[in-house]
């Protein structure tokens, strides 16, 4: 059976759209208004929310996103908070929920123990972008117990045997990477993505998602034929910095 998040981006593509992945840091722009801003992202449409959990040293986070994290530590938030939080908050959205962070903190947490705990919070799925395949196994199997997706990160530079590889266990979406570098709003994307994105199309069984960087729908134009979803962090943080709402920004991307 398909997981939720897969669910989610299916029936986003059946209605015959991109779905739509919404990146916030948790605590961002405050405590209580990150949660509110959650509600509103999925009455605005959101099929699977991303929720980062904030890192002394995010080494894949541009800028934008470093800066509204460190905030966020500043602030006390903890990925204890955010399971607590969320699990208090479980049902009340629609979207599938993914947290995305680094290794070092789930595995100071307890692997085993933060399956069992996100899963009761009603966490679908993780990103880990300092994992590579060649550690995730003790992650993904301790997720895997209680049916909380991995999801896999590929790039312009991975290779057909590591698709593979990455492939074989891949579950809820696979997030394709869409620059080299740290992820931040760009004004435009390298030539090569299409011709790499259509090598990871056939190379996965769930859907694919392109994120860092995108900061307008336009940009997707080029190669929309090989995309399931799309996620964007940045250009929403920098969005709601500027006093403006999420459902505003959710609206162009409809």
């Amino acid at each position: 059976m398909e997981s939720k998040i897969t669910q989610r981006i299916r029936k986003a593509n059946q209605e015959g759209r991109k779905a739509l992945i919404p990146f916030l840091p948790a605590g961002f722009p405050g405590k209580e208004e990150f949660w509110d801003c959650l509600v509103e992202l999925d009455r605005a449409g959101a099929d699977v929310i991303e929720i980062g959990v904030p890192f002394s040293d995010p080494v894949a986070d541009g800028p934008t996103v470093e800066q509204a994290s460190l905030e966020c530590l500043e602030r006390g938030v903890t990925l204890g908070w955010i399971l607590e939080e969320l699990g208090k908050r479980r049902g009340e959205m629609e979207s599938a929920i993914v947290l995305m962070g680094y290794y070092n903190p789930f595995l100071q947490y307890g692997l085993d123990k933060l399956a069992r705990d996100a899963a009761q919070a009603g966490v679908n799925g993780f990103i880990v972008p300092d994992a590579p395949i060649e550690e995730q196994g003790p992650m993904r199997e301790a997720l895997q117990k209680h049916d909380v997706d991995m999801i896999p990160l590929v790039g312009l530079n991975t290779g057909p045997e590591r698709l593979a590889a990455y492939a074989e266990h891949a579950r809820g979406f696979v997030y394709f990477v869409s620059v080299l570098g740290t992820t931040g709003e760009r004004v435009t994307l390298p030539g090569e993505i299409s011709q790499r994105l259509g090598a990871a199309q056939a190379a996965f069984g769930v859907p694919l998602a392109l994120g860092f960087g995108i900061k307008t729908p336009d940009q997707l134009d080029a190669f929309a034929d090989h995309l399931d979803a799309v996620v964007f962090g940045s250009a929403l943080i920098t969005h709601i910095r500027q006093g403006r709402r999420p459902a505003e920004f959710m609206e162009a991307w409809r």
